[in-house]
């Protein structure tokens, strides 16, 4: 005997790009764009279990509902978006119990003309991402949400260090107290429960600010702490991150970090006239693109400090 244990379904690569223009001068504008998927849980068995299609609420609606909401109401910041996704298909559908939201804000940043930043230009700097994962479930139980940073690739030249590490009879790295730091920057952090907890307080976090000023705070830190750190490792490092993250924002209960270690290795060049490239006569790297080291960790706030 089998029976359906989990099942949720909706529309995944719903892509949106939403303009913005200043209503005092229409010419000065803003852009946001966005991957969006949103995934439906509740009385939905029978759709898998007696091919009966009379509670799917079809992927089409979900990408429909993505838009129109887009349209009437704000999308900055994600956060919110999300929770106004999630929020509507629980309200609006007595058989859907669950709803989840991700949500992927490519980099679009107005750059400079003659001197000054020009109103209605942008360009793609990179691709880093912005995140928020928003759940909620029709039992009266707060929103989930995680937001984050993902691939903001990083590299200092010196500052970093590895020694003093484990070693046994399958060890061939050698130690050192120099060396070139890579990464591409995986972060994440969880919003608090209690900071989350009504659809009212997730527009009043976001109309104060809040969680732009998480992420932009998280982001100073991620780059300030990798470039001012020494760091003996990337584990210390990341730690440290953390640990500030969580200092400074009082409605944050976890942050994670997820760190490939990207090698870059001296080259041996002695073999041609002597010519020396190891050591503190290395100028020439070869990038390696694997194998890679791979490093996470989550630090937490202790529970009796959390909201």
């Amino acid at each position: 005997m089998s029976s359906l244990s989990a099942a949720r379904y909706g529309k995944d690569n719903v892509r949106v790009l939403k303009v913005w223009r200043d209503p005092n001068d229409r010419n000065h504008q803003a852009v946001i764009e966005l991957t969006v998927r949103v995934l439906l849980e509740g009385d939905i068995e029978e759709s898998y279990t007696k091919a009966d299609n009379s509670p799917v609420v079809p992927t089409d609606t979900v990408k429909n509902t993505v838009y129109i909401l887009a349209k009437q109401n704000n999308v900055w910041p994600i956060e919110q978006f999300g929770a106004t996704l999630v929020n509507h298909f629980i309200s609006r559908y007595p058989h859907i119990h669950a709803a989840h939201a991700d949500i992927v804000q490519h980099r679009w940043t107005r750059f400079d003309v003659q001197g000054k930043p020009h109103p209605h230009s942008f360009m793609r700097d990179g691709a880093e991402t912005r995140l928020v994962s928003v759940s909620k479930k029709d039992d009266g139980s707060p929103f989930q949400i995680t937001s984050g940073i993902k691939e903001l690739t990083v590299l200092k030249s010196t500052g970093s260090m590895f020694h003093g590490y484990h070693m046994c009879e399958y060890t061939t790295l050698k130690p050192t107290w120099d060396r070139i730091l890579s990464t591409d920057v995986d972060s994440s952090w969880i919003w608090s429960p209690s900071a989350v907890s009504t659809y009212g307080q997730v527009k009043k976090l976001a109309a104060d600010g809040v969680f732009d000023g998480a992420w932009e705070g998280a982001r100073n830190t991620t780059l300030e702490t990798f470039a001012l750190d020494n760091s003996a490792s990337v584990q210390a490092t990341m730690y440290n991150m953390c640990q500030t993250i969580l200092k400074e924002f009082k409605h944050i209960s976890d942050v994670s970090y997820s760190l490939p270690n990207k090698h870059y290795f001296e080259i041996d060049l002695s073999w041609h006239k002597g010519l020396q490239n190891t050591g503190k006569d290395a100028e020439v790297y070869a990038p390696q693109s694997n194998p890679n080291g791979l490093i996470k960790c989550t630090v937490s706030r202790n529970q009796a400090a959390k909201l």
